[in-house]
């Protein structure tokens, strides 16, 4: 499987709702680190998430998923590559898994987002055979929802053994 293969995206595509969403609202267009500008991008959508009580959010975020697979499967198909670099719709969503009941703050915010990038991109088992076996929406999907599950267990970890607490006692955030 080609899935880094950075097929053209025809630009009447972004006229489409379920395609501009696919793109992350065009930061999945950017030539290079189309995963990072889209998770970067989620950013914002979050910082007004998280005061939303804890089973709003998580009905959102299944929410966000759910759409997610049909986002994504629709416009992979319009492009006719599984796995566009261009879709990251998959980020928004790994991220906001990441940062399900995490303290509010930025320190949180930035952590989250390197966890959950790191997890991305190397891929540990058995995000990688997901990675490369399942396909469709559901396939392009899975590997952020796993990315996000790691990230969070460890972003729960650093806060329950006070790793923030000792960085926010060092007045950096």
């Amino acid at each position: 499987m080609i899935k880094y293969f950075r097929a053209p995206v025809p630009p009447k595509l972004l006229l489409n709702p379920i395609h501009l969403l696919s793109f992350g609202f065009g930061s999945g267009l950017s030539p290079f680190a189309s995963g990072t500008f889209g998770t970067l991008a989620a950013i914002p959508f979050y910082y007004f998430m998280q005061s939303i009580p804890l089973g709003y959010y998580l009905l959102l975020v299944l929410t966000t998923f759910a759409l997610g697979v049909y986002f994504c499967d629709v416009t992979s198909k319009a492009l006719g590559v599984h796995d566009h670099g261009a879709i990251v719709w998959d980020e928004f969503v790994g991220y906001f898994i990441t940062m399900i009941a995490v303290p509010t703050g930025w320190i949180y915010i930035i952590a989250g987002f390197f966890l959950f990038r790191v997890f991305d991109v190397f891929k540990p088992w058995p995000i990688n055979i997901l990675d490369e076996k399942v396909s469709g929406g559901f396939g392009i999907m899975i590997d952020d929802v796993l990315a996000g599950v790691y990230a969070l267990v460890c972003m729960h970890l650093l806060v329950y053994f006070g790793v923030f607490d000792k960085i926010n006692a060092l007045g950096l955030f």
